[in-house]
C-alpha cells in the first residue's frame, strides 16, 4: 500500500504526471495475461509511476485489503513463460451493482490509485467503462455518506481506464487478434494434427468441437490451418440443405482418395434458423449416410490452458507498454481506449465503439442477418472464410473462369526452408484448380527447372493434382524442394523452360534469395520475352528480411521454436539460480528473430547486426549482471538469458561472450552458451504461419489472375507485374519490385533499409532493466 497521508487517511497523489496505476485481469483467463501484468508493472516503474496488482479481478477491487498490493520490479520476474493469470481472476456479481462499485471506488482512493489497466473480455471492459462514467457520482456519494472526506477525494476526481482484450475466442471487433487467441489456436491445431494421424491410419472421420459460443474465429482458423473438410461457425451458418452439402463434399474427397475426414464445430454452431448443430448430429450423419467410422472429440479447457505462444507474449508486452503510455497521455476528456492490433500495427480504438460492434455481431446473428454479422467481424475474418471456402473443395464449377482466362501458373520455392511454404503451396494449388487454372510445381528450385525439367520417368516440372497437396497444410520444410541458386546461373536455359512449359504466371515462395531471383527475372525481360508474365513473391523466411513486408511466412514458427528452447534453458538457469545463458539465434544479417524472441522471453540483453557489439557495451552488460545477481536475495526464476544474432559481430562470438561473462563474474555466477541451430527452421508450422500462408497465397493467385488476357508487352510495361505481397503496418499490400530494389533494399546486408522492429530494442532494454549507455561510467560500465 502507498504511504498514507496522516491527515486524510489516504495517500497523496504522485507529483507531476506520475500515476499510481492498477493492473487487473478479469473474465476468463487467457495465455498472455501475465505478459500484460509484467509489461504494465515494469513500464510504470520505468516511467516513475507506481504499479498496483489487483488480485482476483473485480472481486479484489471490491474486497480491497490484501487483494490490492503494490508490485515491484522483481515481483513479475518469470511471468512471461507462465500460463493463465498469476494475479487471478474471478466472477464478481457485487461489481455489477452500484454498491459494489462504490466499495471499489473507496478502495482505489484509499490506495491512491488514479488509473486502471484492465485485461479481459468485452464484459469486463464494459464494466470498466461504466465504472469510469459513474466515477464522479461515486465520489460524491462517498463524501455525502461520510465514508470519505471531501479533501480525500479531491485529488482523485478523474479516473482513466485503458482496456486490453484478453480472450481466446478473438471475439472483440476492431482488433485482428486478442491476447491468447493464437495460443488457443495452437492447442487446437496440435490436437487435430495428432487426431489426423490416427484418422488416416483407420480411414476414420472425426468431429471436433472447439470453443466459440458467439464467435467462430477458432473454428474458422482451425479449419484453415488443418485443412478440415467442413466447418460450422455461428456467423455463417450452412445452407438449409447443409446435411447433403457436407456429405457431398466429404464423399467427393473420399472418392479422390482421401483417407480421413475432419469436421470442426464451434460450440455455438447453428443452422440458418438458429437451431443448434451439435457434434452428435454431425457424427450421426457421417455414420448413417456415408457409413464412416466416426468419433467425436471435445477439446474443452485444454484450449485455454498452457503457456503463451511467442505471438501472444509479444502482443501482450507491446499492448501492456502501450496501455501505460495511454494512461500517461490521457486527459479527463479522453474516451476510454482499448489497445488493438490491426495487421501488424498497435493502435488505440474507442472502447465502447469496439464493444458496440462486438455486441452488434450477436444481435445480427439473433436477427438472422448473417451478412452483417460477417461484416462486423471485419475484413480479415471474411477473407479467411472466403479463402477456406475456395481451397477446401476444388470441385466447384460455379467458381470456374471462362476457358480463355485459364492460366498455367508455376510455383517454385527459393532459398532456405521455412514453416508454411507447403501450406501456401497447397492453397495456391487448390485455388488454381477451383478456378480452372493449371498449377505446375517446379521441384528443387531453379536448378531443378534447368537441369532436371525433362528427366525420365519424372521430371522436375509437374502438373499438380489436389490429392498431391491435400495433406501438406501442416507439413514443415518444403515438399517440392527448395534451393538457394538463382536464375542468373543459366538465364537462357531458364527462359527456354518458361517457353517450353508455357508458364502464364510465376508464384515464388521464399526469402531474400527469392527476392533476388525475381529481381533478376524482371531485369532480364527485355532480353527474354518468356519472363513477361506476372510474377509475385510470397516472403517465406525465418529471417523476416524481405523488403516490402513486415512479416514473412516461417518467422512465427521459428519464434515459437526458439521461445520453447529458451524456456527450457531458462528453467535450467533458474534451477541453479546464478547462471547466464548466451543463446545464438539465426536470422542472417537481420536482428528480427533475436529481437522479437528477446521481447517474448524477457531477455537481459539482445545483440543484433544492426547495432553491433563493442567492448563498452559488453562491459556495461557484465556490470549489470553483477549488480543484478548481487541484489538477488534468493528469489526464484533468477536465471538470465542473453540473445546474440549469429552475425552480430565477427569478433565477439557467442562463445567469447559467454567466456568473458564467466571470467568477469569472479565466481559469483556461471555462464554457458547454447546454439539451437537448425531447430529454428524445422518442425510443424505454427497456426499463424499456416493461416497467413493460405490467405496471402490466395491473394497472390488473384494478383496473377488479374493479368489474364494481357499481352506480354502490356505486362512488361507494368511495373507492378513483378511484385512482393506483404503486411505493411495496418494493411496487406503489393509492392512493385522495381521500386523496392531501387529505394528500400540494403543489398550489402540483405535486408530492408528501414526495419519496422528496430524501436523494439529500446523496449527490451527498458523491461529488462538494462542500463542506458548515458547512465553508465564509460570506463567501468557501472550505472
Amino acid at each position: 500500500m502507498a504511504p498514507v497521508d496522516g491527515v486524510n487517511g489516504a495517500p497523496p497523489p504522485l507529483s507531476g504526471k506520475k500515476r499510481r496505476i492498477g493492473v487487473m485481469t478479469s473474465g476468463g483467463d487467457a495465455p498472455g495475461m501475465n505478459g500484460v501484468v509484467r509489461a504494465v508493472v515494469r513500464m510504470s516503474i520505468s516511467k516513475g509511476c507506481e504499479a498496483y496488482g489487483i488480485y482476483e479481478g473485480y472481486e479484489g477491487l471490491v474486497q480491497g485489503g490484501d487483494l490490492i498490493r503494490q508490485m515491484y520490479w522483481e515481483d513479475v520476474r518469470g511471468y512471461l513463460s507462465e500460463g493463465g493469470t498469476l494475479i487471478g481472476t474471478a466472477r464478481c456479481k457485487a461489481f455489477t451493482q452500484r454498491p459494489g462499485r462504490l466499495r471499489a471506488a473507496k478502495n482505489m482512493i484509499m490506495n491512491g490509485i488514479d488509473a486502471l489497466i484492465i485485461c479481459g473480455g468485452d464484459g469486463s471492459l464494459t464494466g470498466a467503462d461504466i465504472f469510469r462514467a459513474e466515477w464522479q457520482g461515486l465520489l460524491k456519494e462517498l463524501v455525502d455518506t461520510k465514508e470519505l472526506a471531501a479533501e480525500q477525494v479531491e485529488p482523485f476526481k478523474h479516473l482513466n481506464i485503458v482496456g486490453l482484450v484478453g480472450s481466446i475466442d478473438n471475439d472483440m471487433s476492431s482488433t485482428d487478434a486478442t491476447i491468447g487467441c493464437y495460443s488457443s489456436l495452437g492447442r487446437i491445431c496440435e490436437a487435430v494434427d495428432y487426431i489426423d494421424a490416427t484418422a488416416f491410419s483407420h480411414q476414420r472421420a472425426f468431429v471436433i468441437e472447439v470453443m466459440g459460443r458467439h464467435c467462430g474465429w477458432l473454428a474458422l482458423m482451425a479449419g484453415v490451418s488443418t485443412g478440415a473438410d467442413f466447418i460450422f461457425i455461428p456467423e455463417k451458418p450452412p445452407a438449409d440443405n447443409w446435411e447433403k452439402q457436407m456429405c457431398d463434399i466429404i464423399s467427393k474427397h473420399r472418392k479422390l482418395g482421401k483417407r480421413k475426414t475432419i469436421v470442426i464445430v464451434a460450440e455455438g454452431a447453428h443452422d440458418l434458423h438458429l437451431n443448434k448443430i451439435s457434434p452428435t448430429q454431425v457424427k450421426d450423419l457421417l455414420t448413417d449416410q456415408l457409413k464412416l467410422d466416426t468419433r467425436i472429440t471435445t477439446l474443452g479447457h485444454v484450449q485455454r490452458g498452457g503457456n503463451a505462444c511467442a505471438y501472444d507474449r509479444m502482443l501482450s508486452t507491446l499492448q501492456g507498454v502501450e496501455a501505460v503510455e495511454a494512461v500517461l497521455n490521457a486527459t479527463p476528456e479522453t474516451p476510454t481506449p482499448v489497445i488493438a492490433i490491426i495487421e501488424n500495427k498497435i493502435v488505440r480504438k474507442p472502447l465502447m465503439e469496439a464493444v458496440k460492434l462486438t455486441h452488434g455481431v450477436a444481435e445480427a446473428i439473433e436477427a438472422k442477418d448473417f451478412d452483417r454479422a460477417m461484416g462486423l467481424r471485419g475484413a480479415e475474418f471474411k477473407e479467411y472464410y472466403m479463402a477456406y471456402m475456395t481451397t477446401t473443395a476444388t470441385d466447384q464449377p460455379h467458381l470456374w473462369l471462362p476457358k480463355e482466362k485459364h492460366m498455367r501458373i508455376a510455383i517454385i520455392h527459393v532459398g532456405a526452408p521455412a514453416g508454411g511454404m507447403n501450406s501456401a503451396t497447397r492453397a495456391a494449388v487448390a485455388y488454381c484448380l477451383t478456378r480452372g487454372h493449371t498449377p505446375i510445381a517446379i521441384h528443387n528450385g531453379f536448378p531443378g527447372l534447368c537441369r532436371h525439367h525433362d528427366d525420365k520417368p519424372l521430371g522436375a516440372v509437374r502438373e499438380v493434382k489436389w490429392l498431391d497437396v491435400e495433406g501438406w497444410i501442416s507439413k514443415g520444410g518444403s515438399e517440392i524442394g527448395t534451393n538457394r541458386s538463382l536464375p542468373s546461373e543459366d538465364m537462357e536455359q531458364t527462359a527456354k523452360c518458361f517457353e517450353q512449359y508455357k508458364f502464364d504466371g510465376l508464384f515464388v515462395i521464399g526469402g531474400f534469395e527469392a527476392f533476388t531471383a525475381v529481381g533478376e527475372l524482371r531485369k532480364a525481360r527485355k532480353d527474354y520475352p518468356a519472363f513477361n508474365i506476372p510474377i509475385v513473391i510470397l516472403p517465406a523466411t525465418i529471417s523476416n528480411n524481405v523488403p516490402g513486408t513486415e512479416y514473412s511466412i516461417g518467422s512465427d514458427t521459428c519464434l515459437n521454436a526458439l521461445v520453447s528452447y529458451c524456456d527450457a534453458i531458462k528453467q535450467s538457469a533458474s534451477a541453479t539460480r546464478r547462471r547466464v545463458f548466451v543463446v545464438e539465434t539465426q536470422g542472417g544479417r537481420s536482428g528480427y528473430i533475436a529481437t522479437i524472441a528477446g521481447l517474448s522471453i524477457g531477455a537481459t540483453a539482445v545483440y543484433t547486426p544492426e547495432e553491433g557489439i563493442d567492448i563498452k557495451m559488453l562491459s556495461r552488460d557484465i556490470e549489470h549482471l553483477r549488480e543484478s545477481f548481487a541484489n538477488d536475495k534468493g528469489q526464484n526464476r533468477a536465471g538470465k538469458l542473453i540473445l546474440r544474432n549469429e552475425h552480430a559481430s565477427k569478433t565477439y562470438t557467442t562463445e567469447l561472450i559467454a567466456n568473458m561473462i564467466r571470467e568477469e563474474s569472479k565466481g559469483r555466477f556461471e555462464s554457458r552458451l547454447a546454439v539451437p541451430g537448425h531447430v529454428q527452421q524445422g518442425g510443424t508450422p505454427s497456426p499463424m504461419d499456416r493461416v497467413r500462408a493460405v490467405r496471402l497465397a490466395v491473394k497472390c493467385m488473384q494478383f496473377i489472375e488479374d493479368y489474364s488476357g494481357k499481352s506480354r508487352d502490356e505486362i512488361m510495361a507494368d511495373e507492378m507485374s513483378a511484385a512482393v505481397i506483404g503486411i505493411k503496418g495496418a494493411r496487406v499490400a503489393f509492392s512493385g519490385m522495381a521500386q523496392l530494389e531501387r529505394e528500400e533494399t540494403d543489398w550489402k546486408d540483405r535486408r530492408p533499409k528501414h526495419e519496422f522492429w528496430i524501436g523494439l530494442k529500446t523496449m527490451i532494454d527498458t523491461l529488462s532493466g538494462r542500463p542506458k549507455e548515458s547512465a553508465c561510467c564509460p570506463s567501468c560500465g557501472k550505472s
